[in-house]
């Protein structure tokens, strides 16, 4: 995934061509990421939010409280235009992704609590992304509540609950997929990320080397923080990882999607860019975690 993600960065770089016809299909890309998310889901995965409350809402805290205060920081410290400014702060405002479950998995974290974090970040998302991305980025750029809350909802959210009822109703069909979802959401990620790149290539090789060092440092201090407010709750090391990669990977598809719809091509840069390192730091930290484990016991 890592690689193939570099890959199609650096072709839709230089043959942005090759890439441009899946802009006008990237709301629809992450309704069938969204989609594939909900048929993995039951009914049944909900009340574990219920079983472990306390932990679920230190999470959520975490990821609504650090990454958008990083990304506002980042912004001021950086000095970006508005509109970038305004893509990395969508960025931060985000729910968990997927990717953070795979993670966590990977880093033998506390499976079930980030994807109960991720879930009810999702199902917080079309209240708290817009309100946050208005507080943080209203200064410099329009953000309209009722549009963007709408938007999360046609995206995320509904995609989301038809694949739960899907999976419900035809659970040995989905069974029998089920396979070849993680197939069907890398091939969507990549297209996402491909249009992307190539409807801005001309502005990410001009700030590219600028917004990649603010990525960068969102992300890691995602990490750093998201880890310390696990310590401070006295979490154990698996729930730690978990609640420390939860916070540091967003669902930057959303991000991007939410850009091209509401604030331009420009302001999904931040998303696109991030989708690339995240992966890449996702997976270093997630075999270094595992290691670890490895050693301890």
């Amino acid at each position: 995934m890592v690689w193939l993600v570099i890959l199609v960065a650096i072709v839709a770089l230089i043959l942005p061509a090759s890439f441009k016809w899946t802009v006008p299909q990237i709301t629809m890309l992450l309704g069938v990421i969204m989609f594939g998310m909900g048929m993995t889901l039951r009914v049944e995965d909900f009340k574990e939010i219920f079983k472990r409350p306390r932990d679920v809402l230190i999470g959520l805290l975490a990821q609504f409280t650090i990454m958008p205060f990083l990304a506002y920081v980042l912004t001021k410290i950086f000095q970006l235009p508005p509109e970038l400014a305004a893509g990395v702060i969508l960025v931060g405002t985000c729910p968990g992704g997927t990717a953070s479950n795979v993670m966590t998995y990977l880093a033998k974290g506390d499976l079930a609590l980030s994807v109960s974090i991720t879930m009810s970040s999702t199902i917080l998302a079309p209240l708290v992304t817009p309100l946050l991305t208005w507080l943080l980025a209203g200064a410099w750029i329009e953000v309209s509540l009722s549009a963007m809350m709408l938007s999360i909802v046609k995206v995320v959210i509904a995609p989301i609950f038809l694949g739960i009822i899907v999976n419900h109703f035809f659970g040995e069909f989905v069974k029998r997929v089920i396979k070849i979802l993680p197939l069907v959401s890398i091939v969507a990620i990549l297209l996402i990320l491909g249009g992307v790149v190539a409807v801005n290539a001309e502005k990410i090789l001009q700030t590219g080397l600028l917004l990649m060092s603010v990525v960068v440092l969102h992300n890691l201090c995602g990490y750093a923080l998201g880890f310390c407010a696990a310590k401070i709750f006295n979490m154990n090391v698996a729930k730690t990882k978990a609640v420390s990669i939860e916070v540091g990977m967003q669902n930057s598809g959303l991000a991007v999607s939410l850009a091209m719809i509401h604030f331009g091509a420009a302001a999904a840069i931040p998303g696109a860019l991030f989708s690339v390192w995240h992966n890449i730091s996702g997976s270093i930290a997630a075999n270094y975690l595992a290691q670890k484990s490895n050693k301890d016991n």
